[in-house]
């Protein structure tokens, strides 16, 4: 602004500026009372006092041309076509003979809008505010609203005393420098948030409610501890919510009061509040019309029962439960409507849901938004409706799910909008990205103080097609591993998965297996869907597999001679197939429903290696609450030799860690316990079962800590018989197999740090054999971009 100053323009007040223009901007009733009240034809128009606007420009203007008839009414309408165009501060219009004279004053320009004052408020924050603009027409009426726009920005922002002045700096040729001179004021606080009338519940417990909290020295980064009117009325309902959803039928508040402390330094809110008794479900009936609808089984469906405590969402979702039913039996537009009977003296409230057909209704459109870098034909594919389609409830909740099961983005909600026509309808499917790529670590230790270190790289959507690219590099006392696998979703534009992997591992096991393992090979699988919610997929595997044992330890007798003759490579041929199955109600955080997978390789169309391998895992989920869920999940396999093979050691399974918590990696199953080595010698069976209680947050949720009681219990053995025996026929005493039961519990704790989730397991043993190995800490993290 000092270069204004310099020119030597003089700043007119604010007050000044809008009571000369109030005085110019519109023809008074003096000067109406000027105008010769004649009649006549015009012959000539002539226009005086423009400077900037063309005479041309003024005539388009106006309502009336040469030769025309004009008497007082006409003047006057002409008068406010000109005054329409807001180009003009003052315009004269009189019949002298048959000449009428057009004497304008112009409104000015203006030349610049400046802000000056502002220092919590960014100037581009105000200039979106703003309607006034660099070479719009200055008028009275703009500034007076502009400056109301922006003292209600500073009111939004808890800034109650904000004053704004508009100044100007006249320039040549009618153009003008507007200034907008702000003092913010401090910012205004809430001292006491303050109940009155409540009793059921404390003014802690409502203050935990409402948006709105006090302001205190450490809530500096808080946006909700200033006041504005604004976020008290979102607060009355927030309470309402509260409350109805406690049984408090009745409840309302009856008034919400700021009142401004005498130094005027913030604000004390107080709600007056109602309560009401406490209400519970009374008679649940379901009516409908619909013949092909059983009112007694919708009622059998109800989520909710008599004598439950009232809570209108459990009103929600009964609703939704019972459009579903509906849906599911082919009703694609049903309209259910609960009413309600409230009894005052049982306390009670009857409720009569109506389910009756509703208008039939079509999708206009599908417009995706928020996906800033997943393509739109990714989020398209998973749709189960499309444009032109009947609109259906139940097939837009299954797109939901399965736009979710992507893993692309951390929300999805598809909503409807209105159309064109009452007959359509428009879906917004509006999802929120969320990082796709994963840079992973997991460490693990255990009781003997080994540390196992994973890398990866993975890209779950590369190029925003949907499309998974990994890369992993393990390293460790146990395995170093290099893998890189592709998938592709839609294969040749079709509902196929397709994928291929190559690889090469190399596991150290001498310190716990007495072997040394190492496997190079490629894979190609495809996926397919059998149904909405069951799927099937194909594999064909190749690869080459070297058990190395040291000849000291054959030639030395540390290691068996059967486990001896192992060494040396072998090319394995395996075709296999997955059967999966997933009822879940949510594919991230499920809460009800169940899933299942088993899958099945064989080895032997080609190659050195023959066995038949099968494997199993189910889980079951149901939530007390939201964040209260139980899960019962296990797994099963069983792998055994044909055509006079036996299965080799690199083939059998090997569990603990994390399959088995409480147990080192490999720690549990059969073991040789020759010369106290106690090496793994790996299992043909295996069956591990884990019940899981995820537990409500102790913390707020801004910690992002959150916790689980579990317990891990199964079987882990079997081997071959000439895997058992010292020399032909006969069993090693020392050989440990005997599928005996193991057990831990513990808990895990999940928090979300800085760096990326990490994830801690303690784990106390519940039974053992004294020739496992055991750990009883493990904790695994990823970052992610």
């Amino acid at each position: 602004m000092t270069d204004f100053r310099t020119r030597g323009a003089a700043y007119v007040s604010g007050l000044a500026l809008l009571t000369a223009l109030a005085a110019s901007v519109a023809p008074t009733a003096a000067m109406a009372q000027t105008q010769a009240a004649q009649i006549g034809v015009v012959q000539t128009i002539t226009v005086d006092g423009n400077e900037r606007i063309e005479q041309g420009t003024i005539l388009s203007y106006l309502p009336i041309q040469i030769g025309d008839t004009v008497d007082p009414a006409k003047i006057d309408l002409a008068l406010k076509a000109l005054f329409r165009t807001d180009l003009f501060g003052d315009v004269k219009i009189d019949l002298q003979g048959s000449n009428l004279s057009i004497k304008v004053v112009e409104n000015q320009i203006i030349n610049q809008v400046v802000f000056e004052g502002n220092s919590n408020l960014k100037e581009d924050k105000l200039k979106d505010e703003v309607t006034v603009r660099p070479r719009g027409i200055f008028t009275r009426g703009k500034v007076q609203a502009d400056v109301q726009r922006i003292i209600e920005l500073y009111r939004r922002s808890g800034r109650v005393s904000a004053t704004v002045t508009p100044k100007v700096v006249e320039l040549p040729q009618k153009r003008v420098d507007l200034i907008f001179e702000i003092n913010e004021g401090p910012k205004t606080g809430v001292l006491n948030v303050n109940f009155i009338g409540n009793t059921a519940f404390s003014d802690a417990d409502l203050q935990d409610v409402v948006v709105t909290t006090e302001s205190h020295w450490y809530k500096f980064l808080s946006n909700n501890a200033n006041y504005d009117p604004d976020r008290i009325e979102y607060d009355r309902e927030q309470l309402r919510s509260f409350y109805r959803n406690q049984g408090y039928y009745d409840f309302r508040v009856v008034s919400a009061v700021a009142e401004l402390a005498p130094d005027k330094n913030g604000f004390v809110i107080t709600y007056t509040v109602d309560e009401g008794p406490r209400y519970k479900f009374g008679k649940l009936t379901v009516e409908t019309e619909l013949q092909k609808l059983d009112s007694a089984l919708l009622t059998q469906l109800l989520p909710v029962r008599t004598g439950q405590d009232y809570e209108d969402k459990a009103i929600e979702t009964a609703t939704d439960s019972l459009t579903f039913a509906a849906g599911s039996a082919g009703f694609a537009f049903v309209d259910v409507r609960p009413r309600y009977t409230p009894n005052r003296e049982t306390r009670a409230v009857d409720v009569v849901f109506n389910v009756r057909e509703g208008p039939r209704v079509y999708i206009d459109r599908i417009d995706i938004v928020g996906n800033t870098r997943t393509l739109d034909y990714v989020v398209r594919r998973e749709m189960n409706v499309a444009e032109g389609d009947a609109y259906n409830r139940v097939l837009v909740d299954r797109s939901t799910n399965q736009i979710k099961g992507l893993g692309f983005f951390k929300d999805v909600k598809i909503e409807d909008q209105p159309s064109s026509a009452p007959d359509r309808t428009n879906l917004r499917v509006k999802v929120e990205e969320q990082p796709t790529g994963e840079l992973s670590f997991s460490a693990g230790y255990s009781s003997v103080d080994q540390l196992v270190l994973d890398i990866g790289v993975t890209e779950r959507n590369f190029r925003g097609r949907g499309e998974n690219l990994r890369a992993r590099v393990s390293v460790g006392s146990l395995r170093q591993e290099v893998n890189f696998s592709f998938t592709e979703p839609r294969f040749m534009g079709r509902n196929l998965g397709a994928g291929a992997d190559v690889y090469s591992y190399k596991y150290d096991f001498a310190q716990r297996a007495a072997y040394n393992s190492a496997s190079t090979g490629t894979n190609v699988r495809l996926g397919f869907p059998l149904t909405q919610n069951a799927s099937m997929s194909l594999r064909y595997t190749l690869r080459t597999d070297q058990v190395v044992i040291a000849d000291s330890y054959c030639s030395a007798g540390i290691v068996s001679e059967i486990l001896c003759l192992q060494r040396g490579s072998a090319l394995t041929s395996l075709f296999g197939f997955g059967l999966r199955i997933d009822k879940r109600n949510d594919p991230v955080n499920p809460t009800r429903g169940f899933y299942g997978n088993l899958n099945q390789d064989l080895s032997g169309l080609g190659g050195d290696v023959h066995y038949l391998r099968t494997e199993a895992d189910a889980g079951w989920y149901h939530g007390f609450t939201k964040d209260l869920v139980l899960s019962v999940t296990g797994s099963a396999g069983f792998i055994n030799g044909y055509a006079g093979n036996t299965v080799r050691v690199n083939d059998r399974f090997y569990k603990g860690g994390a399959t088995f918590r409480g147990f080192e990696v490999a720690g549990i199953g059969p073991r040789d316990t020759n010369l106290n080595r106690t090496d793994a010698l790996g299992a043909k069976l295996y069956a591990i079962g884990t019940v899981e209680l995820a537990l409500p947050n102790l913390l707020p949720a801004q910690y992002g800590i959150k916790s689980a009681l579990f317990t891990d219990f199964g079987t882990v053995g079997l081997l071959d018989d000439r895997d058992r025996q010292a020399s032909v026929g006969i069993y090693d005493p020392l050989i440990k197999d005997d599928l005996a039961l193991r057990a831990s519990a513990g808990v895990s704790i999940f928090w979300k740090s800085p760096m990326g989730p990490i994830r801690f397991d303690l784990s106390h043993l519940l039974a053992r054999q004294v020739y496992d190995k055991t750990e009883t800490f493990r904790f695994s993290t990823s970052t992610r971009f």
